[in-house]
């Protein structure tokens, strides 16, 4: 195989990367390096990438129609994983063009190349969570309605999934949709609230806790993320012809295209997440308490039991047991300065 990734030096995108590589996979990653969050950490994610001699790295912004035609011109592609797109809810806020153009024109410009790539077997695209918006009936469903996000970045994201069914509905481009759950772990993004709260507790700094701590989040531990994705990536969706459109499933239809959630299937509340990191940190947080801030949902849980069921999904990665991971890795990384 020779695969895309996109947001290769990202999060997610790098362990995915790791990991096709390790399979002995060709893996060409993209990523624009912008300066959302430390430049430094995406530069060392991907100086560790660039040790293997099967990876090669193209420094390419989404929106740049032409930058991204040359290089699917320039590779055979078996399977895109795209990973990238510009993150975060409060962000959106105040940035909302620059997720118009990522998230919007940038997923754009790859479902056109991959229409015209005739290799392409597979897209595999991040959705969020955050799709489900104003829904309240948990556990969070694939067959639920997601039609009221709370976000911009929300709304780019259910966008990102009509676009990818529309496409797969008129050019037979199978597609997956993947709806991330609160994902943590070695390497994580600085900007999210696990990463944030173990900085300030190591120096002392007080926490940010929003909706007075009655938040509940599907922390889900990034390794059986990437166990979930690479299983979809080999098991690409088929024609339906049982699908009917007198009753609207809105996670399957008769092109090749499925929706997945991939969480870890439950529901744990901020303030037991806050306790587990303070007893791997070995210090207490001192906690202030806010309003749920604009565009935040109070609760995320995950229903995987389609995943389950068609990838083989198993997420086994208790936070009990991830937490102390990434604080061993966070403690390492910043005594050290580097990887």
């Amino acid at each position: 195989m020779r695969v895309l990734i996109t947001g290769a030096a990202g999060f997610i995108g790098f362990h995915l990367c790791r990991f096709f590589l390790g399979l002995g996979h060709e893996v060409v990653g993209l990523d624009n390096l912008n300066p959302y969050y430390s430049p430094s950490l995406k530069q060392d994610r991907l100086a560790l990438l660039e040790q293997w001699g099967n990876f090669e790295f193209c420094r390419v912004d989404l929106e740049d129609q032409e930058a991204m035609e040359r290089v699917f011109g320039e590779n055979t592609f078996s399977h895109v994983l795209h990973m990238a797109a510009q993150a975060g809810v409060r962000y959106s806020l105040s940035h909302p063009r620059t997720y118009v153009n990522s998230n919007l024109v940038g997923f754009g410009n790859i479902l056109e190349c991959c229409r015209h790539h005739r290799s392409l077997e597979h897209l595999v695209f991040a959705s969020s969570s955050s799709v489900y918006g104003l829904n309240t009936k948990m556990p969070f469903s694939e067959h639920h309605n997601a039609d009221h996000p709370v976000s911009l970045y929300a709304a780019t994201k259910k966008a990102n999934e009509l676009m990818a069914h529309s496409y797969s509905y008129l050019y037979s481009i199978p597609c997956t949709g993947l709806r991330f759950f609160t994902v943590y772990g070695p390497w994580g993004r600085p900007d999210m609230a696990y990463f944030r709260f173990t900085e300030a507790i190591l120096n002392g700094n007080p926490i940010s806790v929003y909706n007075y701590g009655r938040m509940r989040r599907d922390f889900t531990y990034i390794d059986d993320v990437v166990e979930g994705v690479s299983n979809v990536t080999f098991a690409p969706p088929q024609f339906d012809p049982e699908w009917s459109g007198e009753s609207l499933d809105p996670a399957t239809s008769w092109p090749p295209y499925r929706i997945y959630n991939i969480g870890n299937n439950q529901s744990v509340e901020l303030e037991h997440f806050i306790e587990v990191l303070e007893q791997s940190l070995g210090k207490r947080a001192t906690k202030e308490y806010y309003a749920l801030q604009p565009g935040d949902v109070p609760n995320t849980y995950a229903d995987v039991d389609d995943l389950v069921r068609d990838a083989g999904y198993n997420p086994k990665t208790t936070i009990e047991e991830g937490i102390p991971i990434f604080v061993e890795w966070y403690k390492a990384y910043y005594e050290t300065g580097g990887p």
